[in-house]
């Protein structure tokens, strides 16, 4: 099963891509997970991505989609994976075809966690972060019993600098500017789902499996 995750910003991605993995006993890779494994493993496009990250530039398409492929080509993606983060463009989805045909592979499904920018940027201003263990609450949807302090540890809880809305707005403005030419191009390859990210965790994790138990 090989799946493409996708969803904007504090979408919950990263939670239901874990409970995924269990679900399906298949791996997440993230993009920023793939750069530091090949930075780690010292492979060549590891080293040419390194020197581009330390440079403070982006790194460019053909080695980031290089590392893609060195990636799936690894043995625990034989059963299947759940890719996040990439591709960003449609030159890069085309790019991520034509490295699954030469693996063997094609996509199973191509999954967006849709939430309302206006839930998304309520969700980030109002998050706070234990200084102490990271535990994450919500001033309204998940909020600590005494103000201010970790129910888990007792630290003391702060917002992130990024959790305001300017920034919010910004950060969903360019993910919709990019996003949209790929639910078209995904769309017309008759591979997109939409799953409503404002219901409860566990029910988003039902709605995705019983997509996928569908198409399996």
């Amino acid at each position: 099963m090989q799946l493409l995750l996708m969803g904007p910003p504090g979408a919950g991605k990263g939670t239901q891509a874990a409970e995924l993995v269990k679900k399906f006993n298949i791996p997440h890779i993230s993009t920023g997970d793939m750069f530091r494994a090949a930075v780690k493993e010292g492979t060549e496009l590891g080293k040419q991505a390194k020197a581009v990250m330390d440079a403070g530039g982006l790194v460019p398409d053909e080695i980031t989609i290089g590392i893609v492929k060195e990636r799936l080509a690894k043995a625990d993606c034989k059963k299947g994976f759940i890719l996040d983060g990439f591709p960003r463009t449609v030159e890069q989805a085309d790019a991520l075809s034509k490295i699954l045909d030469e693996l063997g592979m094609k996509l199973t499904r191509v999954l967006n966690i849709h939430v309302p920018f206006e839930d998304l940027i309520e969700r980030a201003v109002g998050r706070r972060i234990c200084k102490s263990c990271g535990a994450t609450y919500h001033i309204k949807f998940n909020p600590t019993q005494k103000d201010g302090v970790c129910d888990d540890c007792g630290g003391e809880l702060y917002q992130r600098k990024d959790d305001n809305e300017e920034t919010m707005k910004n950060r969903l403005s360019a993910y919709e500017n990019s996003t949209k030419p790929l639910i078209d191009y995904y769309k017309k390859a008759d591979l997109y789902t939409e799953i409503d990210g404002r219901q409860p965790i566990d029910k988003v994790t039902e709605d995705l499996v019983s997509v996928l138990s569908s198409v399996n």
